[in-house]
């Protein structure tokens, strides 16, 4: 075998490992968030639930709140092609919001489907931050899709920052409820949220047709 394909190896050996590490940390993360809450977790926390050093998880991530920010990034990541879908399989405005929020409900319910049978106490919403980047294009898509749907009902002008913020926020709050009710009723969460959203829009321009 040539130097050359020996180095293909180990480099690739490597790089699987590194994605192992970065994978274990996250997941380790995730749990203690949920058991503990973010702001009572610490890092040292994280380390203890994985089997690496600690020397280890600072050649990948520099704080909790790194870890936290990558988490978010990834469910993000993950739900928008859930929200492309919904977006092409309805037709209309009130279908498009109440889609989309049983979209998201459930992808919450699935994503948290360990910590709901263990009865952890602090499933946060990781994902629904505002403030890393996969987040702001999520918002951009919701609020393009709302711009879209609003244009073909012909509803009067409505200021869509505020609206799609409005939505994520009541996605946010609702869901955290959500998840620490049993049995998690995703449609009861959706038909609430919805109902919420769009007798808001009524009060503020009007029925949305």
């Amino acid at each position: 075998m040539a130097d050359s394909d020996l180095s293909v190896g180990t480099d690739g050996k490597r790089e699987r490992l590194k994605n192992a590490n970065r994978q274990a940390i996250l997941e380790a993360a995730r749990s203690v968030f949920a058991r503990t809450g973010y702001e009572a977790t610490t890092v040292r926390d994280i380390i203890r639930e994985t089997k690496l050093a600690s020397g280890t998880f600072y050649n990948y991530f520099k704080s909790k709140e790194e870890v936290f920010h990558a988490i978010a990034s990834s469910s993000a990541a993950r739900f928008r092609p859930h929200l492309r879908e919904v977006r092409e399989q309805t037709d209309g405005f009130e279908a498009f919001i109440r889609g989309a929020y049983r979209a998201y409900f459930q992808f919450l319910s699935d994503e948290n489907s360990d910590a709901i049978m263990m009865g952890t106490p602090h499933m946060a919403l990781i994902g629904v931050r505002v403030d890393t980047p996969e987040m702001q294009a999520v918002f951009e898509e919701i609020r393009g899709h709302i711009e879209d749907m609003l244009a073909l009902s012909e509803t009067e002008e409505i200021d869509t920052e505020y609206l799609a913020a409005a939505a994520i926020g009541i996605a946010r709050d609702v869901g955290d409820h959500m998840l620490n009710r049993r049995p998690v009723d995703v449609e009861g969460a959706t038909e609430f949220a919805a109902a919420l959203l769009l007798s808001g829009i009524t009060g503020l321009v009007g029925k949305v047709s």
